[in-house]
């Protein structure tokens, strides 16, 4: 069992939600990181590279739309891994179709993985964390939390969703000893996406002028509100690029 506790990252991929899990593994947690059990192999390397450094990291297949499976989940963690000081929901979503070609189905499906997903790991992390007295736990928004854009009907409301369900907890379980903060990562995020975007040259360009967010200094962030006093804590934080028009 962990001795320092856990940090749970229910939507770790190669970008902000891997950064997370290494930078809580290096202020000594033990990290736990999910993904649909599809995408599991990419995970445990993930895992891998974080043990060789000297954390610990678990790679865990879970459908986070799945009210069993997270529960299971939240259980399985604390009663094998260690209690979760730090709870992180990082799934994204982000979709792009005109409102005539959004289908119900994909606005639903949608929905399901940034919305759903939020509400079961919010509500589960204030499960475990509650009768103990203290935890984090930390939602990534996006522009979208805050402003509807043309063509992106779906991830808007989802997110708007999102930020919404944040507040509620925050002011809920502030007074009972928990940190519960929402991230707007607004701009381009380094990662899978913004690359086959720009390509590599041109993402290592802006990345090393600081004008696309690089998910290492996102992570940082995370791991500051984490470590908040309580007389003063961040309910919302913006991190953009120093050129992002806003």
């Amino acid at each position: 069992m962990s001795e320092r506790g856990v940090c749970l990252v229910i939507g770790a991929g190669a970008g902000v939600g891997g950064a997370v899990a290494r930078a809580f593994a290096a202020e000594g947690l033990a990290v736990v990181m999910t993904r649909r059990p599809r995408n599991l192999d990419q995970l445990e390397a993930m895992a891998a590279e974080i043990r060789a450094d000297g954390g610990e990291a678990h790679a865990l297949g879970v459908d986070a739309r799945d009210e069993a499976e997270m529960t299971a989940l939240f259980d399985r963690v604390e009663r094998e891994i260690g209690p979760l000081e730090v709870v992180v929901f990082n799934i994204g979503a982000n979709v792009h179709f005109n409102i005539r070609e959004t289908t119900t189905r994909v606005y639903s499906k949608v929905w399901e993985m940034a919305a759903l997903a939020g509400f079961l790991t919010g509500r589960e992390a204030a499960r475990v964390m509650t009768p103990r007295g203290r935890g984090t736990i930390l939602f990534t928004g996006a522009t979208a939390s805050v402003r509807g854009r043309e063509g992106f009907s779906a991830f808007s409301g989802a997110k708007h969703a999102l930020r919404a369900l944040a507040q509620s907890m925050a002011r809920e379980l502030g007074p009972q000893g928990i940190h519960v903060a929402h991230v707007i990562c607004d701009g381009a995020i380094d990662g899978v996406f913004t690359r086959e975007r720009m390509g590599d040259a041109g993402a290592d360009d802006r990345l090393a002028k600081g004008e696309i967010l690089d998910p290492d200094e996102i992570a940082r962030n995370y791991v500051w509100l984490h470590n908040q006093g309580r007389s003063a804590w961040t309910f919302e934080m913006d991190l953009r690029p120093w050129t992002e028009t806003w």
